[in-house]
């Protein structure tokens, strides 16, 4: 709507020139502050309706005089933030987008939840368990991976560890009032009862991720995980059925010599089965570096916000989604994928929830 528009920009523009009496904040700063063009931030100022990851920015931002402590000003990260800031910055992103949805904020009417506004955030206080995979038997023969030696460390006998880090704690910062735990799918930190109405996050594919499996079970989707067969067998991959009846497969590639370089994985998000007011996200790649590179595509600072507007633009108000996409690996780094500005993106399927 045009209003709500309207309405918004001058939010926008109200916060920048009235925020704090007696300084001079310019677009140019708060553009730089936030990593955008003078052009672009001028452009939420008048008409043009920012994305909600911008909001946050903008939230986090105002929610501090510490943010112009120094030149070139910045945005703090919500962990930074003391917790009365904390609070304020929440209060001011939940106005923010009530205003960017159109809600009037006297009927109490939560915020919709269907479209991603950043996949990695959730609303308070809801809790979110990542699963993973425990590495085989027979790969946890060492001495770290052995619970009975003096040596053993719990996390070596995790699958997919590289991405398990990366997402714990990102997950944490932009969750700060929500309860984050992981949880493997074996007897030692099983899945408790309760874990599976949560927001869940799951990592690695279906090989070796018994929750992956069961859940992809439970879906109608057109893509198909094949598994790889053994460690010497075929690299297995994604098969996707199309429109008019026919297959395309996706698989990862080595080199001669028998190197990773490139690997391909999926991302899909959407209701969780067990709780219509939750959600499930699947990050699940052939092997564990395309795992590690779509989580990656919506951590990484270089790449998440054009990667979550690319989101935004392409699935809208979609009730579940889901991606194919490459990525690419280099001296055995996973890279991480853009997919608005390359052809990381294989395939894209999403489905409209119901009115």
């Amino acid at each position: 709507m045009a209003g709500d528009s309207v309405t918004l920009a001058e939010r926008l523009r109200d916060l920048r020139k009235q925020a704090w009496p007696g300084v001079a904040l310019t677009q140019t700063h708060l553009a730089r502050a936030f990593g955008v063009s003078t052009g672009l931030l001028s452009s939420w100022e008048n008409a043009v309706v920012p994305p909600p990851v911008r909001l946050e920015a903008y939230a986090a931002f105002f929610a501090t005089k510490r943010s112009i402590e120094r030149k070139p000003y910045r945005v703090l990260s919500v962990v930074d933030l003391l917790p009365e800031e904390r609070d304020r910055r929440n209060a001011l992103l939940k106005e923010l987008q009530q205003l960017r949805d159109g809600i009037d904020t006297d009927a109490g009417s939560p915020a919709a939840a269907a479209g991603p506004r950043n996949l990695w955030q959730f609303p308070p206080n809801e809790d979110i368990v990542i699963v993973c995979a425990r590495l085989p038997e027979y790969l946890r023969q060492k001495p770290f991976a052995d619970p009975e030696s003096p040596d053993y460390v719990e996390l070596y006998t995790y699958a997919d560890l590289d991405s398990l880090v990366e997402l714990v704690g990102h997950i944490r910062m932009c969750n700060p009032d929500s309860e984050v735990t992981f949880r493997t799918t074996d007897e030692r930190t099983p899945l408790k009862r309760d874990d599976n109405t949560a927001h869940l996050i799951v990592l690695g594919g279906v090989d070796w991720n018994t929750q992956a499996r069961a859940l992809l079970n439970l879906m109608s989707l057109p893509v198909r995980q094949v598994q790889r067969d053994g460690p010497d067998g075929p690299l297995g991959g994604f098969e996707v059925s199309l429109d008019d009846g026919s297959t395309e497969f996706f698989s990862a590639e080595l080199d001669p010599a028998g190197h990773l370089v490139s690997d391909v994985a999926q991302l899909y998000h959407g209701r969780n089965p067990f709780n219509p007011e939750r959600t499930v996200t699947l990050c699940n790649g052939t092997f564990g570096r395309g795992t590690y590179g779509v989580v990656r595509a919506l951590t990484d600072k270089r790449f998440r916000v054009r990667n979550q507007e690319w989101l935004d633009e392409r699935f809208g108000k979609a009730d579940s989604f889901s991606i194919i996409s490459r990525v690419t690996v280099f001296r055995g780094a996973a890279i991480t994928p853009d997919w608005a500005l390359t052809d990381a993106c294989l395939h894209t399927w999403s489905q409209k929830g119901s009115e």
